[in-house]
C-alpha cells in the first residue's frame, strides 16, 4: 500500500485538473509540487481554524467540487458515479438539516469549521470507506426503510389536502371576481 507520502506524492503524479495547475506551478516557482500542494493544505486547515469566514471556504469545500462532478456524472452515461453523488447529497442534506439545529452550540468549538470539512471531505473522499456511503449504508436508509411509509402517508394526505385548499381559493376567487364584476356594471 506504500506509506502515506508515498500515496500522497503518487496521488500529485496523476492527470488531473489540479496536477495539472501544480505542475505549472512548480514549473514557474522552481518549487515542487508536493510542496506546493502541502503549503496549500496547511494554509487552508489554518485558515479553517483562525480565519475569517472559515464557514464559506468550508461550504464551498463542501458544495464546489461535489457540484461539479455530480454534473459530470449526470452528463456521464455511467449510473455508478450518479448513485455515488446522489448519496453524497442526501448524506450532506441530512447533515445540513443536523447543522440547523445544532450550529449554535457547536460554532463556539475552536475546530468546528476545520472539522466539519474534515468530515466532508471523508464523505466526498474516492475510499472503499467513504463516509457518505456508511453513514448512508449503517444510518440513513436503515431509517429511511423504517419510516418512509408513514412519510408517504403523510405527504399524500399533505398534498390532498393543498390541492382541496387551492380549489377552494380559486373558487373563492373566482366568486369574488365575478362579484365585483357584477358590482361594478351595477354602478356604471
Amino acid at each position: 500500500m506504500g506509506s502515506l507520502q508515498q500515496r500522497f506524492q503518487s496521488f500529485l503524479e496523476r492527470p488531473s485538473a489540479l496536477t495539472d495547475l501544480l505542475g505549472r506551478l512548480e514549473a514557474k516557482t522552481g518549487v515542487k509540487r508536493t510542496y506546493l500542494a502541502a503549503g496549500s493544505i496547511t494554509f487552508v486547515g489554518l485558515y479553517l481554524v483562525f480565519g475569517y469566514g472559515a464557514s464559506l471556504l468550508c461550504n464551498l469545500i463542501g458544495f464546489a467540487y461535489p457540484a461539479y462532478v455530480s454534473i459530470k456524472a449526470i452528463e456521464s452515461s455511467s449510473k455508478e458515479d450518479d448513485t455515488k453523488w446522489l448519496t453524497y447529497w442526501v448524506v450532506y442534506g441530512v447533515f445540513s438539516v443536523a447543522e440547523f439545529f445544532s450550529d449554535i452550540f457547536l460554532y463556539w468549538l475552536p475546530f468546528y469549521y476545520f472539522g466539519k470539512c474534515l468530515f466532508l471531505l471523508w464523505c466526498m473522499a474516492p475510499v472503499s470507506w467513504n463516509g457518505s456511503q456508511m453513514l448512508y449504508q449503517r444510518v440513513i436508509r436503515p431509517c429511511f426503510l423504517k419510516h418512509h411509509r408513514t412519510v408517504d402517508s403523510v405527504i399524500s394526505s399533505l398534498s390532498g389536502r393543498a390541492l382541496d385548499a387551492a380549489s377552494t381559493i380559486a373558487t373563492e376567487a373566482s366568486r369574488g371576481a365575478v362579484n365585483l364584476a357584477l358590482d361594478s356594471q351595477k354602478t356604471k
